[in-house]
């Protein structure tokens, strides 16, 4: 049995998935594939890049919390398909 096989099967194990002998074939190419994509990956001088978390800088995208105006609450209750007593009633959902 070949490595690439054992690597499947273990996989497909922690995965909790059965696969069938031909699905195990596929996918031990494909990982293959992927192995020596990597190798090749390794080969790269990356030895003037920065390490990083992301592949472009990432900021804050927030808007500041500011009091602003609120929708009427009859305008909130204007489509809702149940309401009582001024709030929307909903299936209940939790026994």
């Amino acid at each position: 049995m070949s490595n690439e096989s054992m690597d499947i099967k273990y996989v497909a194990q922690l995965a909790r998935v059965s696969l069938t002998p031909e699905e195990e074939r596929i996918f031990s190419g494909q990982l293959e594939e992927v192995l020596g994509y990597i190798e090749h990956l390794k080969k790269v001088d990356v030895s003037g890049v920065e390490p990083t978390a992301h592949a472009v800088p990432r900021e804050n995208v927030t808007r500041p919390d500011e009091i602003a105006g609120s929708l009427p609450h009859e305008d909130a209750l204007r489509n809702a398909p149940s309401k009582s007593n001024g709030l929307f009633v909903v299936p209940q959902i939790v026994e």
